[in-house]
């Protein structure tokens, strides 16, 4: 996440109007604006990936993917953010109201990176969390081959399972067997490099 962006104070709905026009991307929270930051190709690869293999395995059915430049209105948390995927399979989220910003995903993803991991692991998950739709929050790391998921429970409880050693992983209730390796395709770790 960047440094808050000199920007007027806004209500949600004035940010929403303000960004439509803006060249850059901006997160809101809470009447502030933040600047997003650039990628680096390891995190777009894994974006793509990820990506790819959603959309596959959800093929046929209501769900729909989204990338990076789709907005998440957490009405709760007076804030929206650019999850870097979402998946959706709300019919409120197919709705010309909701063709610039997604309100009901199932599942977010974030790519980690050195400067946003303490803020998506702490301040956005805890955002994220007022989503009543949402099941799963997957957080992957691009500088090692390490995947945590996040399983909202039966009685509303988060449930943490880290996915390291394993080949696959389960998303959606099922509907969804991704490989790590699939995942880290065509990525090179800074130790595999030298």
């Amino acid at each position: 996440m960047g440094l808050p962006q000199p920007a007027p104070h806004f209500n949600l709905d004035g940010y929403m109007a303000w960004e439509a026009r803006q060249a850059e991307r901006h997160e809101y929270v809470a009447g502030e604006v933040f600047g997003r930051e650039g990628a680096s190709s390891t995190h777009n690869i894994i974006n793509g990936n990820l990506a790819i293999g959603l959309r596959s395995a959800l093929r046929g059915t209501p769900c729909r993917v989204f990338l990076i430049d789709m907005k998440l209105r957490v009405d709760a948390a007076d804030a929206v953010f650019y999850p870097d995927v979402l998946v959706t399979c709300d019919p409120r989220d197919k709705t010309p109201e909701a063709d610039t910003a997604k309100r009901h995903p199932s599942l977010i993803v974030e790519v980690l990176s050195d400067s946003t991991a303490a803020y998506d692991r702490g301040f956005k998950f805890e955002q994220y969390r007022a989503i009543d739709t949402l099941r799963e929050y997957l957080l992957v790391e691009q500088n090692r081959r390490h995947i945590d998921l996040f399983r909202r429970g039966e009685e509303g409880r988060w449930v943490l399972e880290p996915i390291s050693d394993t080949n696959k992983i389960a998303l959606l209730d099922t509907r969804v067997t991704l490989s790590l390796d699939e995942l880290y395709e065509d990525v090179e770790f800074a130790e595999q490099a030298e």
